[in-house]
């Protein structure tokens, strides 16, 4: 099947549309449950408020695409690429992340809840109000990412690096944070979590 270059309110449960590039298309509460997206290529493209849940978008690739409060829920993202893109709002429950790639990008009030992204890239990635409780970021890369009020309940920061990163209303303390890497003003605030008074 081939998608047309954009709808609204339209299904397309269960339909195979693999290996198709689009570029500038426009999808708005669009439905994809089910849907095979596996090698998928966006570019410039908007899927806001879309559902995604039980996709494959396996090695799929985004760039500068749009999918503000999208569902993936169990959803199949193995080695997914997203660059420049914007996800505001969306959420993730029990969608597969293995191998995921991130440049830059806007992923505010995302849900990644219990994700595993061990040693993922999210340098530079803005993501203001994300919900991170119970994530497993063991060795990920956030220097200079926007992590401002994240949500850490219970999260693994084990060797990560927040370094130069935005931690404004982030409670360190409630995430487990062995060998986390902190420039000063980091480890301030660390220290502050823990009760700590920093003359």
């Amino acid at each position: 099947m081939k998608l047309p270059p954009g709808a609204e309110d339209a299904s397309f449960d269960g339909a195979e549309i693999e290996d198709e590039e689009l570029a500038g298309a426009r999808f708005l509460r669009c439905s994809f449950r089910g849907a095979a997206l596996d090698g998928i290529v966006t570019r410039r493209c908007s899927f806001q408020g879309c559902d995604f849940t039980l996709a494959r978008l396996n090695g799929s690739e985004h760039e500068g695409s749009d999918f503000a409060n999208a569902i993936f829920a169990s959803a199949n993202l193995f080695g997914a690429r997203f660059v420049d893109c914007r996800l505001v709002g969306a959420s993730f429950t029990a969608a597969v992340l293995t191998g995921v790639g991130i440049e830059r990008g806007d992923w505010s009030y995302v849900s990644l809840r219990g994700q595993a992204l061990g040693g993922v890239d999210l340098r530079e990635v803005r993501l203001h109000e994300a919900d991170l409780s119970e994530t497993d970021l063991t060795g990920a890369d956030a220097r200079g990412a926007d992590l401002s009020r994240v949500h850490l309940h219970n999260a693994v920061l084990r060797d990560a690096d927040l370094r130069d990163a935005r931690l404004d209303g982030v409670d360190l303390a409630a995430a487990q944070v062995t060998g986390v890497h902190l420039d000063l003003a980091g480890a301030v605030q660390l220290a502050r979590a823990f009760g700590v008074l920093v003359d």
